[in-house]
């Protein structure tokens, strides 16, 4: 018997919670409302998601993501793919301070490389989720990371500071066994997969022209992520410039690119290419408007429970039950840690989930002075670095949906993040990093 979808799930507890509101007498206008507005709150994820789609399908018919594939196959070592897929996305998200802006630009460009030198595709996006998150919480550009910092009351680098004591040794640890993976599961070294390797390059040669005006759409993100512009008009800024690059650059109608726009990128729209290889078609089928309508329509199941539990703030009085008479220091950081965990999961939403918690647990650690450090860095450590672990979260949709990876195949290569889940708790009964002697609210 298989597994009922997680939209019927969710679907289903949010008509039996809302039923039970009604019986307890909430009018369904009100719950309606708690509805919308939790749908509204989320609705800038379902604008990048979009924006997404957008981005890869005109970066895909542009010629950018392909040159890019194109010349790192050539200039990659694919022995390494898995350490290069992890240290790049952190030098990525580190400068512009979005794993999912990562994850959805140099990310796709690092898969399509692995895909053809035919290395373990698990492997790889365990490695690029993993280098985006990094990236994504030690920048200071990072929005969840200046959440944590403003809902615990701490300054911005002193809570880059904390988090370095739980991120950086899982990081160093993360990269040593990438790196050994590399030789374990290396990529193939027969003449046949070379010679596939050369049919694969034609293929993309012949399927678009390569300019290096094609590196501008990238560009364009990178500036306007470090200038920290807004992610909506940026994307969609540098997707309209990857359309005009398109129309002067490549011999793609401008129906092709409509088309691409809105139901991604085909192979076939090449109609003077000759045989196109499976991986090539594989690799390149993909972007457009439609490419996330999977995540977009259970992100709005998942926005729809959550509105109903919001209304009844029963996420915050469950932590604050749950945790309310612990006593000691390492039983209170790691009851942070595991509320932030439950919480994010239930809500889908690290910048609800940073608030909740912090709010819940600063008088506590305060009272036992423990510096609030370390709870702005236990809400990243088990709030932001374990969302694409969880099955329903709207980051591991993105994932799953952008790569192109499934969560089975990945989630036990994204060693950085289950290697933090054992060092973070760790550090909390050994004392290391945590502060004990400093002033609480520092």
């Amino acid at each position: 018997m298989k597994p009922f979808p997680l939209e019927i799930i969710f679907l289903l507890a949010a008509f039996f919670s809302a039923v039970e509101l009604m019986i307890l007498g909430y009018p369904w206008k009100i719950i309606q409302d708690a509805i919308v507005k939790k749908i509204a709150q989320g609705f800038p994820v379902i604008l990048i998601f979009f924006s997404i789609g957008l981005l890869i399908g005109s970066w895909m018919v542009s010629g950018t993501i392909p040159m890019l594939v194109y010349y790192g196959i050539e200039l990659i070592e694919p022995q390494y793919i898995y350490l290069i897929g992890f240290v790049v996305p952190i030098i990525f998200s580190l400068l512009t301070g979005t794993s999912w802006g990562s994850i959805g630009t140099i990310g796709v460009v690092i898969i399509g490389i692995a895909a053809i030198a035919g290395v373990d595709l698990g492997i790889t996006a365990g490695a690029i989720v993993g280098g985006a998150y990094f990236g994504d919480k030690m920048s200071p550009l990072s929005d969840t990371t200046n959440l944590a910092s403003a809902a615990t009351d701490v300054p911005l680098f002193g809570h880059i500071q904390s988090m370095m004591f739980t991120t950086i040794p899982s990081a160093i640890i993360a990269a040593i066994i990438f790196f050994s993976l590399s030789f374990i599961y290396p990529a193939s070294t027969e003449v046949n997969s070379e010679i596939a390797t050369k049919e694969t390059l034609s293929a993309i040669n012949s399927l678009f022209h390569f300019n290096i005006l094609l590196i501008i759409p990238p560009i364009i993100v990178l500036i306007g992520s470090l200038k920290r512009k807004p992610t909506v008009p940026v994307m969609l800024a540098s997707a309209f410039t990857a359309c005009i690059l398109t129309l002067f650059i490549q011999d793609y109608s401008l129906q092709n690119l409509v088309q691409t726009l809105l139901k991604g990128y085909q192979v076939d729209m090449a109609t003077w290419a000759q045989i196109i290889p499976e991986n090539v078609t594989v690799l390149f089928n993909r972007g457009g408007l439609y490419a996330l309508n999977e995540a977009i329509f259970f992100t709005f199941m998942v926005f729809i429970f959550i509105g109903i539990l919001d209304m009844v703030k029963a996420m915050p009085t469950i932590v604050n039950m749950v945790f309310k008479n612990v006593k000691k220091r390492w039983a209170l950081i790691i009851s942070s840690l595991v509320a932030t965990a439950f919480t994010n999961a239930f809500t889908s939403n690290q910048s609800a989930t940073s608030f909740i918690i912090g709010d819940a647990f600063k008088p506590a650690y305060d009272k036992l002075k423990i510096s609030r450090k370390v709870l702005s860095r236990s809400i990243e450590d088990y709030g932001t670095m374990i969302e694409t672990l969880i099955p329903w979260h709207a980051s591991t949709l993105f994932v799953v949906a952008t790569l192109g990876v499934s969560l089975a195949d990945y989630w036990h290569w994204q060693l950085l993040t289950l290697i933090n889940i054992f060092v973070a708790p760790l550090l909390a009964v050994t004392g290391i990093g945590c502060f004990y002697k400093k002033d609480s609210k520092k």
